[in-house]
C-alpha cells in the first residue's frame, strides 16, 4: 500500500514552496466562509478566507504540489466561485457541507471536468448516502475527504474524533476502498503532540486505508516565511517522524491495529466527556 499523503493550509507563497520540497504534495487554500463561523465559532479551526490574489500568488510558485481550493457550500454564487478559483490557478476544487447526490451533480456540471474535485463529506447525511453518490466520482481523479469537525457537530458530539472512536467510518472506508476512490480523513498534530496522540491517530489511518491527511497548524504556527517555519520547528525532521510512525503501523498486524483502535476510542471518549455535568 502507498504512503499517506499530506496536505497543508497556507496562503504564504514562500511557505508553500518550502513545504512542497519537503514531502507535502498538496497545498490547501480555503475560501469557505458561509455558515462556518456559526457552526465552528467556538472551535479552534481555520476560518480565514483566502483571496483570489492570494491563490494566484501561491499558484505561481508551485512546481510539483497540487493546489486545492475549498469553496463555499453550494449557493447562488457557486458558479462564480468556481470560475474565480480556476482562473487564478486552482488545480483541484473542494466542495464542503453537501448532503445529497443532486448537490454533487450540480457542482460537477459547473466544474465540467476541468479539474478533479474532492468532496468533503462532513454531514451525517453525506456519509449515510455515500453508496448513492459515489458512482458520480471518477476513481483516480476525484476524491473524498471526511471532515471530522463538522461531522461531530452534526452528530451532536463533543469531540471531533468520536465518530472514528465508534468505528462509524469503517463502512464508508470499506466502500471507498472497494470502489478504488482515493480518500482521507481529518488532520493530524505533530508526533508527541495532540490531545489524542498523533501516533495513535496514524494507526487508525493505516487500519482504515486512508490515503490523505491534513497537517494541523502545529506544523506551521502561522509562519509566513520559510525562515519563520524553520525557527518555529524543524519541518523536515517533523515530517520524518510522521513517516517513521507510519512505517511502524504499516508493519503492524491486525491485532495490534485493533488494540490501537481501542486505545484511540478510550482516549477520544475521555476527551469527549470533558465539561459534562
Amino acid at each position: 500500500m502507498s504512503q499517506l499523503n499530506f496536505m497543508m493550509i497556507t496562503a504564504s507563497p514562500e511557505v508553500a514552496s518550502f513545504i512542497e520540497q519537503h514531502g507535502v504534495p498538496r497545498i490547501f487554500m480555503d475560501q469557505e466562509v458561509l455558515g462556518k463561523a456559526e457552526r465552528q465559532g467556538h472551535l479552534d479551526t481555520h476560518k480565514a478566507a483566502h483571496s483570489l490574489q492570494e491563490i494566484a500568488a501561491v499558484a505561481a510558485v508551485l512546481k510539483r504540489a497540487e493546489l486545492m481550493v475549498r469553496l463555499n457550500p453550494l449557493n447562488a454564487l457557486t458558479r462564480q466561485e468556481v470560475e474565480g478559483a480556476l482562473d487564478n490557478g486552482a488545480q483541484r476544487l473542494m466542495l464542503p457541507m453537501f448532503s445529497s447526490r443532486a448537490e454533487i451533480e450540480q457542482f460537477m456540471a459547473m466544474v465540467n471536468g476541468r479539474v478533479p474535485v474532492t468532496f468533503l463529506a462532513e454531514t451525517a447525511a453525506s456519509l449515510v448516502r455515500l453508496p448513492d453518490w459515489l458512482d458520480l466520482l471518477t476513481p483516480g481523479r476525484d476524491e473524498v475527504h471526511i471532515g471530522l469537525n463538522d461531522l461531530a457537530l452534526n452528530m451532536g458530539l463533543r469531540f471531533l474524533f468520536e465518530p472514528m472512536a465508534a468505528r462509524l467510518l469503517d463502512p464508508a472506508a470499506a466502500t471507498l476502498n472497494q470502489a478504488g476512490v482515493t480518500w482521507g480523513v481529518g488532520g493530524i498534530a505533530r508526533i508527541g503532540q495532540g490531545e489524542l496522540p498523533a501516533e495513535t491517530v496514524l494507526g487508525e489511518h493505516v487500519r482504515l486505508g486512508s490515503q490523505w491527511i491534513i497537517l494541523s497548524r502545529a506544523f506551521h504556527a502561522g509562519a509566513a516565511t520559510s525562515a519563520d517555519l524553520l525557527e518555529t520547528l524543524d519541518f523536515p525532521a517533523e515530517m520524518a517522524k510522521l513517516r517513521q510512525a507510519e512505517a511502524y503501523w504499516r508493519s503492524a498486524d491486525e491485532p495490534l491495529l485493533l488494540d490501537n483502535q481501542r486505545q484511540f476510542a478510550d482516549c477520544a471518549y475521555r476527551l469527549g466527556r470533558r465539561g459534562e455535568a
